[in-house]
């Protein structure tokens, strides 16, 4: 099983514990190949030209987008969920996300360690998820 994993750049620091968490879920069962983006908008378009590839049994997405005080980011988490789902769709490529959108995000030291530790955990689950799909899409036959 090979697996590509998608991270965006912005809040990267927290992203990085989701990331190794989900490599450390993976290891033994799938290698896995790291990717960045600039921002969670890019990871669709980037995810469906790694699933043009053929390389990958699945793909996942690790973003943060936050509540800035206005709400374009609704409008952005919804483009970007929305751009993952077309993509596993169009591709049969199992696209997984661990792009998560916090209601109510500051960068105070308790809410970053929060988010920190949150993270990890939603990475350990997405690569139980993304091994999960790969072993029931390899059950599947047409």
């Amino acid at each position: 099983m090979h697996v590509a994993l998608i991270s965006a750049t912005w809040h990267a620091d927290l992203l990085r514990g989701a990331s190794a968490a989900c490599q450390e879920t993976l290891a033994g069962n799938a290698t896995a190949e790291e990717f960045t983006v600039p921002g969670c908008l890019e990871i669709p378009l980037f995810a469906q030209k790694l699933a043009a590839t053929g390389k990958y049994d699945a793909i996942v997405a690790f973003g943060l987008i936050v509540d800035g005080g206005i709400y374009r980011h609704e409008f952005v988490a919804d483009a970007v969920l929305s751009g993952m789902m077309r993509v596993q769709l169009d591709t049969g490529v199992p696209i997984l996300s661990c792009v998560l959108t916090p209601h109510h995000f500051d960068e105070s030291p308790e809410r970053i360690a929060f988010f920190r530790d949150h993270l990890v955990v939603k990475g350990v689950e997405v690569g139980k998820a993304a091994l999960a799909i790969i072993r029931l899409g390899a059950a599947v036959t047409c």
